[in-house]
């Protein structure tokens, strides 16, 4: 297991961190999993036998019973709090309230305590907003999370699921106000779906923040399990909760693709799924969930997964986002010179490079 510096900060993560999804196992979330306390303390065990440091939950999870079956084995575990770093998030529903919800000062300051009774802490190391809230304005968010910090309650926060524009307004506005900033982007990505690599890559690169994905498998799809030209197995997640979205079109491709290099490499398709999403630099910690202890092993592996670069290419080829502007047209306008100056690119290269984009 390696070690990644977390953001601009002095904090080391774990390249792959244990997400806390499929504990409990109510509403919308007993599709996902339904670990109870004794597996969930098997798991975590595992993981942090396994080098993993980094555990992931969220206050909606399971109406809460998420965070109390962490906050739970932890303490069972008995490991040194300084060498866990927890992190959790906030803006779902959690009561029926009308201010149960969101991403308000109230609701934010309400929440970090209600989240910390459950995990039986004092503190969480990371806090994310899961989402955006259009009732708020951002620099309530931000304040509200500033002081978060500032009382000892979190030492860092995060964003899940922002748009590039709105994460890129939060950041300028904490660093011009001297707030706490966002230090982390926890975001779907999976090679069956690379979208954050059009906006959300490049200004998380710019402004150093962590990129942890999400779902990398694809809600199972990348498990092995799945063919598309047949259901998947019964008792699989997306045969009840067909999430996240997938281009199907393109799945395809992308499967027979990691079938080839599950079989040269004689691992399986899902660790051959995670070793590619370890060889991109941008990553820092890939969130891996599990309902079983062997699924958890076998991904645990795919940090000794070495692929080789013609596999590599191969994946990239196969799970290659198409063009879409304005990517294209600055690649267009750059195919020379990356100042777009200088010696104009030849009439073949400009026809090459078109045909390429259709």
């Amino acid at each position: 297991m390696r070690y990644q510096p977390f953001g601009k900060t002095g904090l080391f993560v774990s390249e792959l961190c244990l997400g806390a999804m499929t504990f409990g196992g109510t509403g919308i979330f007993k599709a996902i999993g339904q670990v109870g306390a004794a597996e969930a303390e098997s798991l975590i065990g595992t993981s942090f036998d396994a080098g993993i440091n980094f555990i992931d939950t969220a206050d909606v999870y399971s109406d809460g019973e998420s965070e109390r079956l962490v906050g739970a084995a932890l303490k069972a575990l008995a490991r040194p709090r300084e060498q866990i770093v927890v992190a959790t998030k906030v803006r779902g529903r959690v009561g029926p309230g009308v201010n149960q919800v969101g991403l308000s000062r109230a609701h934010i300051l309400a929440s970090i305590d209600g989240s910390l009774k459950r995990l039986g802490l004092d503190h969480v190391d990371l806090y994310q907003i899961h989402g955006f809230d259009p009732a708020t304005p951002v620099e309530e968010t931000l304040r509200a999370l500033d002081d978060v910090v500032r009382i000892g309650k979190a030492r860092y926060v995060g964003f899940s699921n922002l748009p590039a524009w709105l994460a890129s307004k939060a950041i300028t506005f904490a660093q011009e106000n001297g707030l706490a900033r966002f230090q982390s982007a926890q975001v779907y990505y999976s090679i069956a779906g690379r979208d954050i690599e059009r906006e959300i890559v490049p200004l998380c690169q710019a402004e150093g923040i962590a990129i942890l994905p999400w779902s990398p498998l694809a809600g199972g799809l990348l498990s092995g399990k799945f063919d598309p030209e047949k259901k998947g197995p019964a008792d699989a997640r997306r045969a009840s909760f067909d999430f996240p979205p997938v281009n199907m079109e393109r799945l395809p491709r992308v499967l027979s693709a990691l079938r080839t290099v599950s079989e040269a490499t004689n691992v399986s398709v899902a660790r051959v799924a995670l070793a590619w999403q370890l060889t991109k630099p941008f990553v820092t910690s890939i969130i891996i969930g599990a309902k079983k202890k062997e699924q958890l092993v076998d991904n645990l592996a795919a940090v000794d997964v070495k692929l080789a670069p013609e596999h590599v290419k191969l994946l990239d080829d196969a799970s290659a986002l198409p063009a879409e502007y304005p990517g294209w047209m600055v690649d267009f306008q750059n195919l020379r010179d990356p100042r777009g100056v200088g010696k104009m690119p030849t009439e073949a290269e400009i026809r090459a490079t078109v045909a390429k984009l259709k």
